[in-house]
């Protein structure tokens, strides 16, 4: 009994610190308090879709199982969430689930690969050092995605240093400890990735490819695997404007062309006039004008 009353302090001590910092460590180690506490399923499901453009969107879904928010009714209203939507993340939820559950749905559009990078990092554990990058090499523009998924370590890559001085020491430790629970037993994640173009097999190691070209990821909840994600695409031009390149050039080509026609031509006509009057003043070399010596 004392270790379950334990637990529930801790628990309402992460809850008081959960509208801050990380957002899925916040939202994610209370969902996992709420774990120690009825033994019960968590999924994370991360989502980025880049568009040809190189904008998109980040989509972050929490999913906690019917039994978990019935054992613990005031769950939606413990997620304090004020500080992430602050941050400009569009919140969703917390909504019911067709089975009795609970999900949180946690969007932000981004306008470049530098935006969804910072925007990706503020997600936490299990989505570690994720990098978006996008260049151009000549007519192609290369997409790249990286990342170091898992968590290594166990429940402890939630924690941080206000939760662990909120409650003394690693929140739900002894908890987690007494009752066997482990991320790879009561929790999943998964993540999804679409990029424009064609996607270049040799640099890209998803675990599932669907119809659409979605790209799928089982992300290692084991507390000791870390999955290196990688993924590439490259794009050709647009077919609406394939044109374009090929019509400057020739272009260019024809201004060359003409700029150089242009200068020859110019110099003949100087070189014509001044042959014409040397010409002249060999034939008539006293035909000069005369000079005024006064």
């Amino acid at each position: 009994m004392s270790a379950v009353l334990a637990a529930r302090q801790t628990y309402w001590a992460v809850v008081r610190l959960s509208g801050s910092k990380l957002v899925t460590r916040r939202v994610a180690y209370l969902l996992v308090g709420a774990l120690v506490l009825t033994g019960c399923q968590l999924d994370l499901e991360l989502d980025v879709q880049v568009a040809p453009d190189g904008t998109g969107t980040i989509t972050f879904v929490a999913t906690a199982d019917a039994g978990l928010v019935k054992r613990v009714p005031d769950l939606a209203n413990a997620l304090v969430l004020d500080d992430i939507a602050a941050a400009g993340w569009q919140i969703t939820g917390p909504t019911p689930t067709e089975s009795g559950g609970l999900a949180i749905n946690i969007t932000h559009d981004f306008k470049s690969a530098a935006e969804a990078t910072n925007l990706l990092r503020s997600l936490g554990p299990p989505y570690n050092e994720p990098e978006l990058g996008r260049g151009d090499t000549g007519d192609t523009t290369n997409n790249r995605f990286t990342g170091s998924f898992g968590l290594p370590g166990g429940f402890e890559a939630f924690a941080d240093d206000d939760l662990i001085a909120a409650v003394g020491n690693v929140p739900f430790a002894d908890e987690l400890a007494e009752n066997g629970a482990t991320p790879s037993n009561s929790m999943s994640s998964v993540f999804r990735l679409q990029l424009p173009g064609e996607i270049i097999d040799d640099e890209t190691n998803p675990t599932e490819v669907l119809d659409d070209g979605t790209m799928v990821w089982q992300v290692p909840l084991d507390g000791i695997s870390v999955l290196e994600v990688s993924a590439r695409s490259e794009q050709a031009p647009a077919g609406g404007n394939a044109w374009a390149r090929p019509l400057s050039i020739v272009a260019l080509t024809l201004l060359l062309v003409w700029v150089g026609f242009m200068t020859i031509f110019i110099l003949y006509v100087v070189a014509a006039r001044y042959n014409r009057a040397r010409q002249y003043q060999r034939r008539n070399p006293h035909d000069l004008p005369e000079w005024d010596a006064s």
